[in-house]
C-alpha cells in the first residue's frame, strides 16, 4: 500500500466518522500452494501471503460502542457494543472484526470501543481467504491498541476462536499462519500440530514463472455444510484407525485402513493422508530445484480433492485441465473447495495463452467470465501508520 493510497484511506476515515484515525493497518490474503484440509488434522500445508491485502483504519473511542464501515458495497454502517458481542446479531463482513474482539474478550483482554473502517482488494468467495485477512488486519490492530503482548502463535489461535465459535466455520489454522506470518518471496511451511513455520523460498519469477489465480466466480462459504461434513469424516477417520489425527496415518497404512472405514470416509482419510505426503514433497522439491519441479505435484492433488475429497466443480476442474493443456506447468483448486479459485503455475511466456484458453473454455461452457490475476508471495500482517 502507497503512501498515498494511505492518506487516502485516512481522508476517508476522517468523512465518515468526523476526526482521524489513530492508526492503520493491513493483513493480506493467501494462496495455498498446496496443502488441503490438512490443517484441523493436524497436519502440513503450504501457503503464502499474496499481494491483495484487508486494510483498516481505526479509532479508539472513549465508549464501548462499535462502528464499523466499508468502502466496498452498500451496507451502511453496523453498530454495536463491546458488552454485548452476540454472533447471531453479526451481519455480512461485519463477524469476521466482530469475532475477533469476542475471542479476544474470551481471554481476559479489555477490547475497546472503535471506529472501523475496511477496505479491502482481497477478492470475495475466491478462496484466498478475504475473512482471515480481515480478522487478521483487525487482530493486528488490537494487539497494538491495547497492548496485549500477543505473538503470532496466540493471535493465530484467536482468530481461529473467532472463526469456530463466533462466525461458526469449522477451520483450521491455516489462513491465519499466512496471513500472520508470511514473507515476501517465501511460502510459509507450517506444521498444524505445533505450529512451527519454516519460510521457504518460493521465487515464481526467478524461475521464469507466473502464479496464475483463476477465480471462477462460484462463491463458496465455509460456514456451510460441506466443509463441516469432510471434517466430520476425518474426526470419524482418526476415530476408527485409534489416531490422535490423521497426521498420524502414514501412506504405507492405507491398505489397512480400507478395510477399517467404509468407502466414502476411506477417500476422505486417504486425500488427507496423500496430500500430507505431497506438502512434504513439494517442499523439498522447492530447497533442491525450485518451482519449476513442482507442477506434477499441484495437479495430483487437484486430482485428490476432484476425486477422493469431493469438493472441486465443474468450474474449477475446467480451469485445472484447460491451464493444463495449454501451457501451464500445474494447476489445482485452491481453498476450502465448492466454488472459489483455482491456481496455475504457468511460464510466463505462456501466460497469455492461458488466460485466452481459460476465458475461452468458460463462455463456451456457458460458465460466468473467471477473473485471472497474478499473484506473488507478500509481507504478512503489518501496521502502516
Amino acid at each position: 500500500m502507497t503512501a498515498t493510497s494511505t492518506a487516502h484511506l485516512a481522508e476517508q476515515f476522517s468523512t465518515a466518522f468526523g476526526r482521524d484515525p489513530d492508526g492503520i493497518w493491513q493483513a493480506p490474503g493467501r494462496v495455498n500452494l498446496i496443502g488441503e484440509h490438512t490443517d484441523y488434522n493436524e497436519g502440513f500445508v503450504l501457503p503464502f501471503a499474496i499481494d491483495r491485502t484487508a486494510r483498516i483504519a481505526v479509532g479508539v473511542r472513549s465508549d464501548s460502542t462499535v462502528r464499523l464501515l466499508s468502502t466496498y458495497g452498500d451496507q451502511g454502517m453496523t453498530t454495536a457494543d463491546t458488552a454485548h458481542l452476540e454472533a447471531q446479531s453479526a451481519k455480512g463482513w461485519t463477524k469476521y472484526p466482530l469475532g475477533v474482539m469476542w475471542s479476544l474478550q474470551q481471554r481476559g483482554i479489555d477490547v475497546p470501543g472503535l471506529d472501523l473502517l475496511l477496505q479491502s482488494s482481497v477478492p470475495l468467495g475466491a478462496g484466498l481467504s478475504s475473512s482471515h485477512a480481515i480478522e487478521c488486519a483487525v487482530i493486528s490492530a488490537l494487539n497494538d491498541i491495547t497492548g496485549a503482548g500477543l505473538s503470532p502463535e496466540d493471535m493465530v489461535l484467536a482468530t481461529q476462536r473467532a472463526e469456530n465459535d463466533f462466525v461458526g466455520a469449522p477451520t483450521g489454522i491455516m489462513d491465519q499462519s499466512a496471513s500472520l506470518r508470511g514473507s515476501a518471496g517465501h511460502a510459509v511451511f507450517l506444521d498444524c500440530r505445533d505450529q512451527s513455520v519454516e519460510l521457504v523460498p518460493f521465487e515464481a519469477e526467478t524461475a521464469g514463472l507466473v502464479m496464475l489465480v483463476i477465480d471462477t466466480k462460484v462463491s463458496h462459504s465455509h460456514a456451510d455444510g460441506g466443509y463441516a461434513s469432510r471434517r466430520a469424516s476425518c474426526e470419524l477417520g482418526a476415530e476408527v484407525l485409534g489416531v490422535k489425527a490423521l497426521r498420524d496415518v502414514a501412506p504405507g497404512d492405507l491398505e489397512e485402513a480400507s478395510g477399517l472405514l467404509d468407502e466414502v470416509t476411506f477417500r476422505r482419510v486417504r486425500h488427507i493422508v496423500t496430500e500430507n505426503d505431497r506438502v512434504l514433497q513439494t517442499v523439498e522439491q522447492l530447497r533442491r530445484h525450485g518451482p519449476s519441479a513442482i507442477g506434477p505435484l499441484l495437479y495430483a492433488s487437484h486430482v485428490s480433492m476432484r476425486d477422493d475429497f469431493e469438493i472441486s466443480c465443474e468450474e474449477l476442474d475446467l480451469a485445472v485441465e484447460t491451464s493444463r493443456a495449454n501451457g501451464a506447468i500445474g494447476a489445482r483448486m485452491t481453498g476450502g473447495g465448492f466454488g472459489g479459485a483455482a491456481i496455475a503455475l504457468t511460464p510466463a511466456a505462456e501466460e497469455q495463452r492461458v488466460r485466452t484458453a481459460v476465458e475461452q473454455a468458460f463462455a463456451r461452457a456457458g460458465f460466468t467470465a473467471p477473473d485471472i490475476f497474478t499473484v506473488t508471495p507478500a509481507a504478512g500482517a503489518m501496521r502502516l501508520a
